[in-house]
């Protein structure tokens, strides 16, 4: 089973007894991910993400997300360089949002504030950004988290709202992607979902409609445009780790989550 939190590690609710005298000092380095091949992307980054990323889709047969795909093997990251800096330019919001996530409650109705404590920028020495202010007040900063992180889950509702026609409509097909370096043995990645363009054209002219008048049909062929970029991935695992030659040829399995109910 896929780590639900992926990235994340010790969460707790961000309250003002606990940390009163936190900062946080973000910065540029990704450490954080080095070690997923996958992460969640909202249905409004696909035209953005697309420029540079496959955007596929991960879960089970009941449910599914979109995702991007940044590693070919298992615990890789192929964005991430040996500085822990990010090698494209556009940065998913799953990633951005990170230390801070939304929890919700079991009949989601209520949604709490948490942080992963394991951050490395987390301190109490007073570097970076105050969460609360002397008085015990939120402050500016953690205003604006909170506001991110509810952008954030609108835009998960939209996706939801996507998955599910998707679906509906039984769009979606198991895939598999197969990269070979220019000298090496190929790398098979399994475990992702994709539209399947026989079943879109076997659509009814009413049903096509109903995607086109949601914009959803524009995602759906931004995500079909999108899977072009497995092609210079198979450069980049070799630009990133030499010996994949060496030691390529298993298959791997996408690892994303399939939920944001708990991230």
């Amino acid at each position: 089973m896929p780590n639900q939190l992926l990235i994340y590690d010790q969460v707790q609710a961000v309250n003002r007894d606990r940390h009163a005298n936190w900062s946080i000092k973000a910065g540029t380095n990704f450490e954080f991910a080095r070690e997923v091949n996958s992460v969640p992307l909202m249905a409004v980054e696909f035209a953005r993400a697309a420029a540079e990323y496959p955007i596929v889709f991960a879960g089970s047969e009941e449910e599914v997300v979109p995702v991007i795909v940044i590693g070919v093997r298992d615990k890789e990251n192929l964005y991430v360089d040996e500085q822990g800096q990010w090698q494209a330019k556009y940065l998913p919001a799953f990633i951005r949002r990170y230390p801070f996530v939304f929890s919700s409650s079991k009949d989601e109705s209520t949604l709490t504030l948490c942080i992963d404590e394991k951050f490395s920028g987390c301190n109490q020495e007073g570097r970076g950004e105050r969460l609360f202010d002397a008085d015990g007040n939120q402050t500016q900063y953690l205003n604006s988290v909170l506001e991110f992180l509810k952008g954030y889950q609108v835009s998960f509702k939209h996706t939801v709202r996507f998955c599910s026609k998707l679906k509906e409509l039984d769009l979606l097909e198991p895939m598999e992607a197969t990269l070979t370096p220019p000298t090496g043995k190929p790398n098979i990645l399994r475990g992702f979902y994709a539209v399947s363009r026989d079943k879109l054209k076997a659509l009814s002219g009413e049903k096509f409609a109903e995607l086109a008048k949601a914009d959803e049909l524009e995602l759906v062929y931004t995500h079909l445009v999108s899977m072009e970029n497995f092609k210079t991935m198979a450069d980049r695992l070799l630009e990133v780790n030499p010996s994949a030659d060496e030691d390529a040829g298993e298959a791997s399995d996408l690892a994303a989550t399939t939920s944001d109910k708990s991230s």
